[in-house]
């Protein structure tokens, strides 16, 4: 009787373990990693402020891919685009000195030694136009994937849509399997609005969902096991409408794809940032059950996708995902720590451009008086905007001479591109008196845009400011507790303040126009006593602005900016022209006429702001801002006195 238990035991035994090793056989464990809005940050250095900088650098994020890939046993790396552009190493490489013929980008250097096996375009890739961009891709030993961008007149991809790598994986076991990865491309459509100079007659956008739903099915049919998607597109919680440019959680919802790689806000997902995102789930990192990470921007995260993998049948099936960004720094004590180091290779293999880019940002141009810095650009007039205004004006003026145009009155919009928001406390213009180099003006006007003037009455100028009073959150004056006066989804690029003008803004009126360009309120008005040369706007007369080919093409879906009404279309940068300026006007006095200020309201209403902590030293000498303590992030706390 004994022996028979034994031996029924033992069969027992053999068949759980068998069992166990034939479940084993059938899952696959695989980690995605990838990178975002890269912006040639190759090493942790801040060019504007010429110091090392902890939070960014794709040689720190190296460090991180490294532990990742040893933590498992199937890797695949990807990028999701915005990587040539965004620093002065980048404007080095594509306007200074360009690309020699064979010569590799730097950070596409660094991405070739990493082993990335694919990538998409952001909207960025597109500044430099799309010669520079097909030099600089053809250094990759990798591909690049976009399915919405196609040829004009045509339908035809102007990039590959997709492509299904043959992936060797080792499953439970530790048998050799393949894997039939699809990887799919998609970037925000709104690249031909922003940079039509490059790209109209050449190429036109899709919407990205109904991109997504036409090539997954082709992507499956041809054998692909799964799919990821690399969205160059941000996380939006609104019920989708169609051709949305921050479309990432959409494609959550398209049966076939496993796991998405978003970006372009630069912000984190899973994390506080999407905190009330319809179908999130912030512990495993999903999105209506797919992972889905967005690692933050210039190298300051690393995603890390983990999928499970069953074998059903001859037909892998994703199981189980979740995601995570890993940070490459931590805030402790309001001070930024490094939690890596540069991974040796990756850093040297962009060490040669960063040395050239130090002597090309430390050129002088000329000499400032004072002291010049954005803390205060989003709730007063402010010298790092009009200094920008000034130069372009003066541009134009020069060049509207002999033209049908000469005589019309200049204004000139500018906004404070640097006045920290998203991109942290570190990040406002501050330029010391004395002499000004060009990282200087890189610093005050950062995108490598193309100056514009547009044509624009009189009342279209009222609309202009009206979008760019959204940046404010409505004050209730009869209310005593603190009020914060910033919207945080409107992004300081587009809170536009025009010179030539006076205005008030009054917070205490409901926005007129939603972050769509799309009349919220059409009785509100927030922009009061509206003036040129000391009188009231006439709505009929016609003025020359001055702005980029951003904001003139569309960009930030101002209304009456579409393209249509653009009456000078420069050859030259914003920034060269405002290089150009300060080497004619050798010594800058900075100041701020006080066109427009915010208006005062009756009440005892405690109004707030975040700007950076060294704010507390340059604070206006009226009186009407000062600390209220600190706030999250490493920012800090302002009050800002709206009485009369």
């Amino acid at each position: 009787m004994s022996r028979t238990i034994l031996l029924l035991a033992a069969c027992l035994l053999g068949t759980t373990a068998l069992a166990g090793t034939d479940a084993f056989a059938e899952t696959v464990k695989l980690r995605v990693l990838g990178t975002t809005d890269l912006h040639v940050a190759a090493l942790p250095y801040n060019y504007y402020a010429d110091r090392e900088d902890v939070t960014v650098g794709l040689s720190r994020t190296a460090t991180l891919i490294e532990a990742a890939r040893a933590e498992a046993k199937n890797i695949m790396l990807f990028d999701n685009g915005d990587t040539i552009q965004g620093n002065p190493l980048g404007d080095l490489v594509a306007r200074e000195r360009g690309l020699r013929d064979g010569e590799v980008h730097p950070i596409y250097r660094q991405m070739n030694l990493l082993g990335y096996e694919a990538t998409t375009t952001g909207n960025h890739e597109y500044n430099y136009g799309l010669d520079f961009l097909a030099r600089a891709h053809a250094g990759l030993r990798f591909p690049v994937v976009t399915a919405n961008v196609v040829k004009e007149g045509s339908d035809e991809p102007y990039f590959d849509p997709y492509r299904i790598i043959e992936k060797k994986v080792v499953d439970e076991t530790g048998r050799e399997r393949v894997l039939k990865v699809g990887v799919l491309g998609l970037v925000t459509p709104q690249i031909t609005t922003w940079d039509m100079a490059n790209l109209k007659g050449k190429v036109r956008t899709l919407d990205i969902v109904d991109t997504a739903r036409r090539y997954v099915p082709e992507m499956r049919a041809k054998g692909a096991d799964l799919v990821i998607a690399l969205a160059h597109t941000g996380l939006d919680p609104a019920p989708r409408k169609g051709g949305e440019e921050n479309a990432g959680a959409y494609l959550a919802e398209i049966p076939g794809i496993d796991a998405i790689l978003a970006g372009h806000l630069h912000k984190v997902f899973p994390g506080k940032d999407f905190d009330g995102l319809p179908g999130a789930d912030m512990q495993k990192g999903t999105i209506n059950g797919i992972p889905v990470v967005m690692p933050g921007f210039w190298g300051s995260h690393l995603g890390v996708i983990d999928l499970t993998l069953s074998d059903e049948g001859g037909s892998w099936k994703v199981v189980d995902g979740r995601a995570a960004a890993r940070p490459i720094y931590e805030l402790k004590d309001r001070q930024r720590v490094a939690l890596v180091g540069d991974q040796p290779q990756v850093a040297e293999a962009a060490r040669p451009e960063h040395e050239a880019t130090l002597d090309y940002v430390r050129k002088p141009i000329g000499e400032t008086s004072a002291p010049i810095n954005s803390y205060f650009a989003l709730v007063q007039d402010d010298p790092s905007i009009q200094i920008v205004t000034r130069a372009q004006a003066w541009y134009v003026e020069g060049m509207l001479k002999g033209s049908r145009y000469e005589g019309l009155p200049v204004l000139s919009a500018g906004a404070p591109f640097k006045a920290g928001g998203r991109s942290g406390a570190e990040y406002y213009t501050d330029i010391p008196s004395g002499r000004i180099a060009i990282k200087n003006a890189a610093d005050l006007y950062l995108y490598p845009n193309t100056l514009r003037a547009v044509l624009v009455k009189g009342a279209g100028i009222a609309e202009w400011l009206e979008m760019s009073a959204g940046a404010f959150n409505r004050i209730d004056p009869a209310r005593s507790g603190e009020q914060p006066l910033l919207n945080p989804a409107f992004p300081s690029y587009n809170f536009d303040v025009i010179d030539g003008v006076t205005y008030e803004i009054d917070v205490s009126q409901p926005a007129r126009y939603d972050m769509d360009g799309k009349l919220a309120n059409p009785d509100a008005r927030r922009v009061r006593n509206l003036r040129f040369q000391g009188r009231p706007i006439d709505p009929a007369q016609d003025f020359v602005v001055v702005t980029n080919n951003y904001r003139a093409g569309g960009g930030g879906k101002f209304p009456g900016l579409d393209g249509t009404n653009i009456i000078l279309e420069a050859p030259d940068e914003n920034r060269t022209v405002l290089m150009n300026y300060i080497y004619d006007q050798k010594t800058l006095n900075p100041s701020s006429d006080g066109n427009w200020s915010l208006a005062r309201t009756a009440g005892d209403a405690v109004v707030t702001f975040e700007s950076s902590p060294r704010a507390a030293g340059v604070l206006p000498a009226d009186g009407r801002i000062s600390p209220a303590g600190e706030a999250a992030n490493g920012f800090a706390k302002y009050r800002i006195d709206l009485r009369p």
